[in-house]
């Protein structure tokens, strides 16, 4: 059951920009883990439930920041205080303040449609169910919880496949900007891979996979290729699992 559920892992950030990102992080996973254990399945639900919604947050600003002209175009209709909060928001977390299924709907700047977003949303009714006083225990069984666990890997999996082409898109720029050792904020290609793709856009395992995926022959023209081409290694090995982080 824990296993099945780890499958989550891949999708969530290598790295944090804050201790306390990291630890919160760490936190649901442990109350998951520990609620699953003691047969608590309701509360090993909810725990997952905020790991799966800190995903959506993370997924959010990297469209932020890879689409900011979309996204302050998404935030119409917001009041004015809230719009401030979220185009100056300095960590995922602050997506809290909007309503877990408005939320959802930043999700159509990376094509996911108005069914789609009413099938994440629904996990968001799930949870509120499940989180009042109604008598109700629905996850009484690991069974019922396996069940749940499958659909959520199933939406955050579709999830991430939408954001792919966004990934790629804020990558290549990277591979850009980065070329250059001269420029680029760290000299060493090991150290701008890391401070700047990994920890500065909260990227996971299978956004880096989309990274090593891209046709890097595309920017063969451009005068620093073969910097991009040293940068463009450097993210392979972590998809092939030579790197690690101490996050």
């Amino acid at each position: 059951m824990i296993e099945e559920a780890a499958h989550l892992e891949g999708f969530l950030p290598l790295s944090y920009r804050t201790p306390k990102e990291r630890d919160y992080v760490r936190f649901l996973w442990e109350t998951f883990e520990t609620n699953v254990e003691h047969g608590k399945y309701q509360f090993a639900f909810l725990a997952y439930h905020m790991l799966v919604m800190s995903f959506v947050y993370f997924n959010i600003w990297q469209i932020r920041q890879i689409k900011p002209e979309e996204f302050a175009t998404a935030l119409i209709g917001f009041g004015k205080d809230m719009e401030k909060s979220l185009l100056e928001a300095t960590s995922p977390f602050t997506f809290h303040v909007v309503s877990e299924s408005h939320v959802m709907r930043f999700l159509k700047l990376i094509q996911c449609d108005n069914g789609k977003i009413g099938a994440y949303t629904k996990l968001v009714k799930d949870r509120n169910e499940t989180a009042h006083s109604n008598g109700n225990i629905f996850f009484s069984t690991e069974a019922e919880l396996v069940i749940k666990v499958r659909e959520i890997i199933r939406a955050v999996t579709e999830i991430q496949g939408h954001s792919e082409s966004i990934i790629v898109e804020g990558y290549r720029r990277f591979l850009l900007d980065s070329a250059d050792p001269e420029v680029r904020e760290h000299a060493e290609v090991a150290d701008q891979v890391r401070e700047v793709l990994i920890h500065g856009s909260y990227m996971s395992l299978i956004d880096l996979d989309f990274c090593a995926q891209f046709d890097i022959a595309t920017l063969a023209d451009d005068p620093n290729f073969a910097g991009m081409e040293a940068l463009h290694a450097e993210v392979r090995k972590w998809v092939d699992g030579d790197d690690a982080l101490a996050a």
